[in-house]
């Protein structure tokens, strides 16, 4: 396998670590962007883009990635807080009356970045073309009866986390969606390729070779895999379980091909990236990049500042969050004990780590059915701590 790109002195086990994904763990088409201090220092890409294996990936091939998407909507939330238009700590339905039903008048809004709004499935699911309507997923969870009491414990909301913040944000902003805001405001001062709604244009140049394809069946890929436990593994296959109601909060699920199904922002999970948009958008949050800087220091630390910890009700494995951000933990083990990112099921990763300077981007297309436990990027990381000790 050829990888292709540059990475600086001391970080050249990066590259023998992801050179060994293609060898050892299956993957088929990837790049990996790190950044250290706002500065470049890994960028490397290989295999194919597309499903057939025909089309080599490139510099700037972008990709779904899934819950990974979650990362960017936070920022955006986050970024509302900062300039005064949201208040973490006010209930939800001050911003948005509609929300106060089925006993919903006291969820707060740190309540949905940090997973506790009890909201994580849909008691009549979204089809794929509902959700195509941009505000029926804001109007659903609005309408549904929380799972739990908000507050008091923690589930993984893994499609209506988006649809929470993107009501909310409608609302702060005078109607603008998190994708549109993302794009004029995170998006175009840095330079990203990153979208919550991929514009026409882009998935014209996707079919082009901008933007790589994922398997219609999403069975792991070839190479060695982490047995779940029995508790994880039954939960998936019970259909009342939080679990399985959680992921399938659009049935059937959608085609993520589907060109109209990436053009309307799900801002849980349809986000499509460049490995080098998501490493830079995270060095952004953490320190300045040619001139622009997207958190305040107040803002990196309550992002960071653990919400919720313990056993997930949904991912059933314990999880640690911040305001919208994994945290560093046995579920998700990043660079160190003060980094915060989003890894999203099918392998792609993005965070960064303020203690070390480093802001990480993975992007794949060799799915496997995992959202914390993928040994790609885990090897990745891996390689990139080692790289840092050696230093």
């Amino acid at each position: 396998m050829d990888v292709h790109g540059t990475v600086a002195d001391g970080f050249e086990p990066v590259r023998e670590a992801f050179a060994r994904n293609f060898t050892a763990l299956g993957d088929r088409g990837a790049a990996v962007t790190v950044y250290r201090d706002g500065h470049r220092v890994v960028d490397l890409w290989a295999g194919t883009r597309d499903v057939d294996g025909t089309e080599p990936w490139r510099r700037g091939t972008a990709q779904v990635v899934r819950s990974v998407s979650k990362g960017v909507t936070a920022a955006v939330a986050l970024l509302l807080h900062q300039r005064g238009e949201l208040d973490l700590d006010a209930p939800v339905g001050a911003h948005w009356p509609e929300f106060k039903a089925h006993g919903k008048e006291r969820l707060l809004v740190r309540h949905i970045l940090g997973h506790r709004a009890g909201l994580p499935v849909l008691d009549t699911p979204l089809t794929p073309e509902e959700s195509l309507d941009p505000l029926r997923g804001p109007e659903a969870v609005a309408a549904q009866a929380p799972a739990w009491e908000p507050g008091t414990d923690h589930g993984y909301h893994a499609l209506t986390y988006g649809w929470l913040v993107d009501g909310l944000v409608r609302r702060v902003t005078g109607g603008t969606g998190t994708g549109a805001w993302a794009a004029a405001e995170i998006a175009r001062p840095l330079g990203l390729g990153l979208w919550l709604g991929l514009p026409p244009a882009e998935e014209a140049a996707g079919r082009a070779g901008r933007v790589g394809d994922l398997p219609d069946d999403p069975a792991p890929a070839a190479g060695p895999r982490l047995r779940p436990k029995r508790s994880i593994s039954a939960a998936y296959k019970d259909p009342e379980s939080l679990t399985r109601r959680a992921f399938a909060a659009i049935s059937p699920a959608p085609d993520q091909n589907d060109p109209a199904y990436r053009a309307v922002a799900q801002p849980a999970a349809n986000g499509v990236a460049t490995a080098d948009g998501l490493a830079r958008v995270y060095a952004a949050l953490i320190g300045e990049v040619d001139g622009v800087r997207l958190f305040t220091p107040a803002t990196l630390a309550a992002a960071r500042a653990e919400e919720s910890t313990g056993p997930d009700r949904v991912l059933v494995v314990p999880t640690r969050f911040g305001l919208g951000y994994m945290l560093h933990g046995a579920a998700s083990p990043l660079l160190g004990p003060g980094s915060f990112g989003h890894p999203g099921r099918g392998g792609s990763l993005g965070f960064a780590d303020p203690e070390s300077g480093i802001a990480f981007g993975y992007v794949t297309n060799g799915f496997r059915r995992s959202v914390t436990a993928d040994p790609r990027p885990q090897a990745l990381v891996g390689a990139m701590r080692a790289a840092l000790a050696a230093r």
